[in-house]
């Protein structure tokens, strides 16, 4: 009787794998990094769930994205306009997803580059927790733990 019962599981399971998460996430990072990149900022807001938060521990403070987003605008303006170069990458220390929910952890290496100076970069060692609604994934809190160094970064490779 047993063997009747895990002969169907099986076929089900070899049929019908569960989907990994990562790819849709890494699909959320790349999405975030194009937006950058473009100065896309309506689409970059749009990947923050509309509660969502930024805790600074560089800083020392916690608010809504909402504030953030008003005072990174005028980036996103200037790299649209083609006044600065602006980039963004992510690498990962520790990942844990299903499918509805997501926690990354890692670096961000971001960069300015104002028209005729040198790019600025900076790295930051990172936390994102994300959900899954209505299929589409947002951020809803952001916290930039502290400042990292290129070497913690290149052994994120």
């Amino acid at each position: 009787m047993t063997k009747l019962f895990f002969i169907p599981l099986l076929t089900v399971l070899f049929l019908f794998p569960a989907q990994d998460p990562t790819t849709d996430v890494d699909a959320f990072w790349d999405e975030m990094s194009r937006t950058v990149e473009e100065g896309a900022f309506e689409d970059y807001a749009a990947l923050y769930h509309e509660d969502a938060v930024l805790v600074n521990g560089i800083s020392g403070e916690s608010y809504p994205i909402s504030s953030a987003l008003d005072g990174w605008k005028q980036g996103f303006l200037d790299t649209k306009a083609g006044k600065m170069k602006a980039g963004v990458e992510f690498r990962f220390s520790k990942r844990m997803h299903s499918e509805t929910t997501a926690h990354d952890t890692g670096i961000f290496n971001y960069y300015s580059q104002m028209e005729g100076q040198e790019p600025q970069p900076i790295y930051v060692h990172f936390q994102g927790l994300l959900v899954k609604m209505d299929g589409e994934w947002k951020l809803v809190m952001e916290y930039q733990e502290s400042m990292a160094t290129e070497e913690e970064w290149e052994k994120l490779k």
